[in-house]
């Protein structure tokens, strides 16, 4: 199949990787000149596991191209996917659809006849509805049609969840769209992947609605974990009790501070506005998106409380910046909040992070960028792990107590034990564990 994929950001690079590695033909565009010119030399604009080597093996073998020319790419595709940027609007949360329209009409004035249009980008209720009037406005006579095809990708993981999902859905009720995007993914269908064909606004939905539901699982554990710490309970004891129940599941019960990223925070804000447009409030999500933002800011009280001293003119060192492992994406990371809360208290931050310190640098311009995890424990009043990067979980503990100031350790995501880091003469606080705080 002839596949031509707009926007070459996280998703669309990703996406188009993966549909070539299947034996697709896939052109990947976007209007930035320097990231298809980097792209073109091999160079990532992102960090993601096995995703060079994927791309240069795809480019090489002819299956994988890119282009800034949108109307030449589009011509003769099959099947021609948005992956475009969908920011929440600045001042009322509103999920931003000015780039998905712009391609629409960019791609209907360009694309050919017998080709489906598909809304990859996540996108509120009834955006394929409004996609498919631009393009029979511009493009009356043409046999084009519209789907829904969300994603499930997460950072850090999103190949093995491309090729390995727990489910592809689909949502059209058009037979020849149908037909085209079976054919798509044909390859994950002979792999007993389920696709889910469902109405468009169907689809639309279930991605806003999986994201809000996993950001809710985060927000409760959370919860959970200030419960544990006022009455003596281990959070991972609770998560493990209630994820061994096959209605509840183990997965995003793991407590720390808060979540972040480039989807729950825009997703959740985009699905409440949605219900308010529709007079239909959901008062859970409401709730989650408040909890979220209490727990991020009050991250830098539960460190300076832990400290305990005027921390004017001290070094702090943090392990961790992006919002989670394995990507370099520092959009709304929990680290963001704790840093500006403890650097309005007058602390000096040093930082270390093994991916994201090049987009941290000018989200942070007061913070210190060390280049390796000992140098921020150098004489610090506490070392915070704030990212559970893998280069962080054998750390030499002896000898970071060594180096700090004062031997405090606080892990806000619960790498450690309390008796590991007592052993190495540290004084711990971890996140819902009963010594914690």
């Amino acid at each position: 199949m002839r596949i031509t994929m707009i926007g070459s950001g996280y998703v669309g690079l990703v996406s188009g990787a993966c549909f070539s590695d299947f034996g697709h033909n896939v052109i990947c565009v976007d209007h930035d000149q320097e990231k298809i010119a980097l792209l073109q030399k091999g160079v990532m604009p992102i960090y993601e596991p096995g995703l060079a080597d994927m791309v240069a093996n795809n480019v090489k073998a002819g299956r994988l191209s890119f282009s800034n020319d949108l109307a030449s790419s589009v011509k003769d595709a099959d099947a021609v996917f948005i992956a475009v940027g969908t920011p929440s609007r600045r001042g009322d949360g509103h999920a931003d659809l000015s780039y998905v329209f712009a391609a629409a009409k960019e791609i209907a004035a360009s694309v050919s006849d017998n080709t489906v249009v598909v809304d990859k980008s996540t996108v509120p209720v009834g955006t394929g509805d409004e996609v498919e009037r631009i393009i029979r406005e511009i493009a009356p006579d043409k046999k084009i049609w519209v789907a829904s095809n969300p994603e499930f990708l997460r950072e850090g993981a999103a190949i093995g969840d491309f090729k390995r999902p727990d489910r592809i859905v689909i949502g059209t009720e058009n037979p020849e769209a149908r037909e085209i995007m079976q054919e798509i993914y044909r390859p994950l269908y002979l792999n007993q992947s389920p696709i889910l064909f469902t109405s468009r606004r169907s689809a639309e939905l279930i991605k806003y609605a999986s994201n809000a539901f996993l950001a809710t699982k985060i927000t409760f554990i959370n919860e959970m974990a200030d419960l544990c710490e006022a009455v003596g309970g281990d959070v991972q004891d609770v998560a493990r009790g209630i994820g061994a129940d096959n209605r509840i599941g183990s997965k995003f019960l793991h407590a720390g501070p808060g979540y972040g990223g480039s989807c729950f925070p825009k997703d959740t804000l985009a699905l409440l506005k949605t219900a308010e447009n529709f007079a239909t409030p959901l008062r859970v999500v409401e709730s989650v998106v408040t909890a979220n933002n209490i727990r991020k800011r009050a991250m830098a009280r539960k460190v300076l409380q832990a400290i305990g001293k005027d921390m004017r003119g001290q070094k702090i060192g943090l392990l961790g910046l992006t919002f989670k492992p394995n990507t370099d994406d520092m959009r709304d990371a929990p680290s963001l909040a704790l840093i500006q809360g403890l650097e309005d208290a007058g602390a000096i931050i040093h930082a270390y992070d093994p991916e994201g310190m090049v987009q941290a640098r000018p989200l942070l311009p007061n913070v210190i960028f060390e280049d390796e995890p000992y140098k921020v424990a150098e004489k610090a009043e506490a070392l915070v792990i704030v990212t559970e990067w893998d280069a962080f979980r054998a750390l030499d503990l002896k000898r970071i107590a060594g180096l700090l100031k004062t031997p405090l350790l606080l892990d806000l995501r619960n790498i450690y034990t309390e008796e590991e880091a007592k052993k190495a003469g540290l004084v711990y606080h971890g996140i819902g564990r009963p010594h914690a705080g």
